[in-house]
């Protein structure tokens, strides 16, 4: 009966491959520009096969001609994903080998633990077990050797299933407990911790030890809680499948029952997990089966089996087989019966289990009692050779650790051997570095001095610019001042003049009225005309005098902009009053700008940056935001960019918070009071 758990460890290999290779896929960014677009388009499941392999191909012409380092060795492990992705792993081992190759003459432990663990996961899909298993072994040793706990879980992991398939149940218990210790110690492995709970709960039941694997079946279930692995993976109906399958073992149909219901009841399963769908309905049918209960039978048995012939799942359909062999044998229909054991014996016959083979064999030796001591002379022979090849398999486990550990004891007598000439080697070398770094301290020493001067004439010129503009301010003021006597001297004065004209018109004739009054009318027209020239004038002015700050900031944006490639995104809010905001505070904040930008632009490898000022109740916030790579803000030290922002913010009475976290960005929040106590106030006329 462990088909079943096979074909569910099996898909949860595949899950787990994919996602490591996926995450790899991430990790590096090629400097060739048609590189990533070939990466993704080999990717993308809407394309043909063939397309995809094209697109894969170019992709691999171009990593091939770069030079044999790290990023080279990053992009072939892409590639070898996607070939693992479309199932062609001829080329999924020709590309895992020659990054091996590549890694080893580099020295690159990290990269070599994981190129064993592709070929591991290659021969693990071809059924080499013995090749996977030495694969795996030799991964696990390099992981261990640089101190890699989440990769050593994984491989472990995987060699656990690996041990399990070849019936090894005591080892790979322990492998998957050892990997369960380190996977507690880590955070976001919901789905590796799901797959350790979840392989203890088949193991545990295949030794018919129920209550442990209901246990931790279970727990595999309540790992999903969080929902932090996908709902598509469907691993919710796995694990009721798999709890189902536990009570089907104990015979408890009834709850057995339940629990494939429930399985069968998720959302989209069907579309999402079509060979767990075929599964839970065999199931599911087995259990009403067994318990009398013949509603939808034999219905339900033959839509499995339609369902995992057209997916070309012969091992799977010799369950379908067999309990259609005992569905029709209940009903005394023995042609039948014989008729479908004979095409599950055929089937596994075919395929390179021979417990499948003797599950046929069983049944048929029922169903066809005429012929029932050949089959069972048969049973008997296969029974002996299964346990000879999984006593051989364990053994043949034990002795590649063996011969495994054994070169590794002669590469460490060879590099005892050569330690003398190691530490010499070695003084050497840290006289040079010595040497190296302290030359580059210096110069570095230099670089800062240099920088803090810069930065010190940087504020010297902005301050002498803001000076520069306050004096073209006072002398906006004086102007305003004589535009307004002006107003009262002569404008008034005018249109006093032509009142007092205005009201002699009384006096005087009709005719001669009506010329006065138009002659008056034009120069009322004249006075109106100057008034508005002055009015736009003034208002000119105030908007010039207001948006000085507003455009020494635009034009450190339109730098920002020209210079870098990350996108800039600015927000002015236009009930920010900038003339009520003293020379200090602007000073201060185009700064703290300026440093908030050069710190995205050096650090963060930020695609976007947003710079917002806004009113917030009697607060002037500045916020800056990118998307970058972010970092943890409890154990870096503050350099003299965020502390110089701290001290800015400081001086002008305000606070700073800065929000980051590896791979989320960074925001940064600078809070200062505009209380008009503190500020200069600037006299509009």
């Amino acid at each position: 009966m462990r088909k079943y758990y096979q074909i569910v460890v099996c898909l949860f290999l595949i899950f787990l491959n994919c996602t490591k290779k996926n995450q790899l896929d991430k990790s590096v960014n090629s400097s060739n520009d048609s590189l990533p677009v070939y990466l993704s388009l080999a990717n993308d499941d809407n394309l043909s096969y063939a397309t995809r392999q094209r697109y894969t191909q170019q992709a691999f012409s171009i990593v091939n001609e770069q030079e044999n380092d790290s990023l080279q060795i990053v992009n072939l492990f892409k590639i070898a994903n996607r070939y693992y992705n479309m199932n062609d792993f001829k080329s999924y081992r020709k590309i895992s080998e020659m990054v091996l190759d590549k890694s080893l003459i580099r020295n690159d432990a990290a990269s070599t633990a994981r190129a064993y663990t592709y070929l591991g996961d290659y021969y693990s899909s071809q059924m080499i077990s013995d090749s996977a298993y030495r694969n795996y072994y030799k991964a696990q040793k390099k992981f261990v050797q640089i101190n890699d706990q989440l990769n050593l879980a994984k491989t472990l992991l995987s060699k656990a299933s690996l041990q399990y398939n070849e019936a090894d149940f005591f080892e790979s218990e322990m492998s998957v407990f050892k990997a369960l210790e380190i996977f507690k110690h880590e955070k976001n492995v919901n789905d590796q911790l799901y797959e350790c709970y979840n392989l203890l709960g088949i193991l545990y039941n295949e030794r018919e030890e129920y209550s442990k694997a209901l246990e931790y079946q279970n727990k595999a279930l309540n790992t999903l809680d969080d929902n932090s692995i996908p709902l598509e993976l469907q691993l919710k109906a796995t694990s009721l499948n798999n709890i189902g399958f536990v009570y089907m073992r104990m015979n408890n149909y009834k709850r057995a029952i339940f629990y494939f219901q429930k399985g069968l009841e998720e959302k989209n399963l069907f579309k999402e997990k079509t060979i767990l769908y075929a599964m839970l309905l065999d199931n599911l049918a087995y259990s009403k089966f067994k318990s009398g209960i013949m509603d939808g039978l034999p219905g339900d048995f033959y839509r499995s089996l339609k369902i995992r012939d057209s997916l070309g799942l012969k091992t799977a359909t010799i369950s379908n087989q067999i309990h259609l062999s005992q569905y029709y044998a209940l009903k005394k229909d023995t042609a039948k019966a014989i008729q479908f054991s004979k095409q599950a014996l055929l089937t596994s016959r075919s395929s390179d289990k021979l417990n499948n083979t003797l599950i046929a064999l069983k049944q048929i030796g029922i169903v066809d009692p005429k012929n029932a001591s050949i089959y069972s002379k048969e049973y008997i022979r296969l029974n002996d050779k299964m346990l000879k090849a999984e006593r051989n398999m364990g053994e043949k486990f034990s002795r590649i650790e063996y011969e495994t550990n054994e070169i590794k004891d002669q590469n460490s007598s060879l590099q005892e051997k050569n330690k003398t000439l190691v530490y010499v080697f070695s003084i050497c070398t840290l006289l040079g570095l010595f040497f190296y770094v302290y030359k580059t301290q210096q110069a570095k020493n230099r670089e800062l001095l240099f920088k803090q001067q810069q930065q010190i004439a940087n504020e010297d010129i902005y301050n002498l610019m803001i000076s520069q503009q306050n004096e073209i301010e006072l002398t906006r003021i004086k102007e305003k001042k004589k535009v307004a006597q002006e107003l009262h001297d002569g404008v008034l004065g005018r249109m006093f003049g032509i009142r007092i004209s205005l009201d002699s018109l009384d006096k005087v004739d009709e005719a001669e009225a009506a010329s006065k009054r138009k002659k008056y009318l034009a120069e009322l027209k004249n006075i109106e005309q100057d008034i508005r020239e002055i009015s736009h004038d003034l208002n000119r002015e105030k908007s010039e005098l207001i948006n000085n700050f507003v455009a020494i900031l635009n034009k450190l944006f339109e730098n920002q902009i020209i210079t870098y490639s990350s996108k800039l995104i600015t927000s002015l809010d236009p009930d920010v009053k900038w003339e009520l905001i003293s020379n200090i505070v602007k000073i201060n904040l185009y700064r703290i700008v300026q440093e908030g930008l050069q710190n995205c632009n050096k650090y963060a490898k930020a695609d976007i940056i947003k710079v917002e000022f806004r009113k917030e109740n009697d607060d002037l916030v500045l916020t800056i935001e990118d998307d970058g790579i972010g970092f943890n803000t409890n154990k870096t030290k503050n350099g003299i960019g965020l502390h110089n922002i701290e001290y800015r913010a400081t001086e002008c009475k305000g606070t700073v918070t800065i929000k980051s976290a590896k791979g989320e960005g960074t925001i940064l929040i600078v809070k200062i009071p505009m209380d008009p106590n503190n500020n200069l106030q600037h006299n509009d006329i």
